[in-house]
């Protein structure tokens, strides 16, 4: 075998005069040419490159070695997060149900700060190993904000943790599975910009919905209570709150019925000096006359009761009148009219 051969003359130093000789060498033997002797010329230089290419590659290997065990104990980190959000969550859940809004409002606190740490949420969205489980949660958490905002009368509250929710339905909506939640939190979002007088919001949202949610029960409710509002149906708005597709839905539905009643009222004292109290209940879908009586009390007491009638004469003659300056307003008609047919 010719490189044993080199070996037992012992004629390491002399491979630079056989051609070929040290690289079939060094590729099959060079082990045992490094205990023979220190090579010279080609074969010396051709050792120092492999070796340089050797430690290479043991750097490469051992840098994604610790690579990987850095992203693996990244990972452990983060599913020990995803488990103390979902563990503080559930507490949260229970406190929720038992009505205790203080610590309701203290524990979703702690966990709006811990979701900060997911950067597979909004608005980085990156695709991490737990990506659709923390998106899961987090919006399952903002839904139930939303609910805790209602429960406790706060539509500041409900505007922020809406917006905060809001991306979850359309940004990363073709990753998840449709929430069961999600109509009856965009439903009440529009019923909440409709008791708050905001139409055009209301329309913008409501375009923004896809035509197959028109057909929602929650999503339809608020679009006819629009309706029968600019249409100044009012009974159908009072009667609407009988109907309600979500016991959410009954706070709102609340603040827009005494917005309604408010209407009627201002109307009636308008067209009418008085009312029976039976019509006065009837025509402000009032149930009894003590409720009558009460909301008088506490919205319009300019308004007197006698004799079984609801007398708005007082309320009337209360009220400030502005005089119409009559003369002054035709005679400046009658002066546009001549500089027009001077025009002409």
């Amino acid at each position: 075998m010719t490189p044993q051969w080199w070996i037992d003359r012992g004629a390491v130093n002399c491979l630079d005069e056989v051609p070929g000789a040290f690289e079939y060498a060094l590729d099959d033997m060079d082990v045992m040419w490094v205990h023979v002797g220190v090579l010279n010329g080609k074969a010396a230089e051709k050792m120092k490159e492999r070796e340089k290419k050797k430690k290479q590659s043991t750097n490469i290997k051992l840098s994604k070695i610790d690579k990987s065990e850095r992203s693996f104990h990244f990972e452990q980190i983060m599913d020990h997060k995803l488990t103390e959000v979902s563990q503080l969550f559930d507490r949260f859940k229970a406190a929720l149900v038992r009505n205790d809004f203080d610590t309701c409002s203290r524990l979703l606190s702690q966990l709006k700060i811990l979701l900060i740490e997911f950067k597979s949420l909004p608005p980085l969205f990156a695709e991490t190993p737990n990506a659709i489980q923390e998106l899961s949660l987090a919006r399952d958490i903002y839904e139930h904000a939303v609910v805790l905002s209602v429960k406790m009368e706060d539509q500041d509250a409900f505007e922020r943790d809406f917006f905060q929710l809001k991306p979850y339905y359309t940004d990363a909506g073709d990753r998840l599975s449709q929430s069961p939640q999600e109509y009856p939190i965009l439903g009440l979002n529009l019923l909440r910009l409709l008791v708050q007088n905001r139409i055009a919001e209301f329309h913008t949202e409501l375009e923004l919905l896809p035509a197959c949610a028109l057909e929602n029960p929650c999503i339809k409710h608020a679009v006819e209570l629009e309706q029968s509002f600019m249409e100044g149906a009012y009974n159908r708005v009072l009667t609407a709150r009988q109907t309600v597709p979500h016991e959410t839905y009954i706070y709102f539905m609340d603040l827009l019925a005494r917005t309604v009643r408010d209407e009627i009222a201002g109307c009636s004292e308008k067209a009418y000096d008085s009312l029976t109290v039976k019509d006065a209940c009837q025509m402000l879908l009032l149930s009894s006359d003590q409720l009558l009586l009460e909301y008088i009390k506490e919205e319009h007491p300019e308004w007197e009761i006698k004799n079984g009638l609801v007398v708005f004469q007082k309320a009337k003659e209360s009220a400030p009148c502005k005089e119409i300056p009559s003369l002054q307003l035709i005679n400046q008609t009658l002066s546009y009219a001549r500089e027009l047919e001077r025009i002409v």
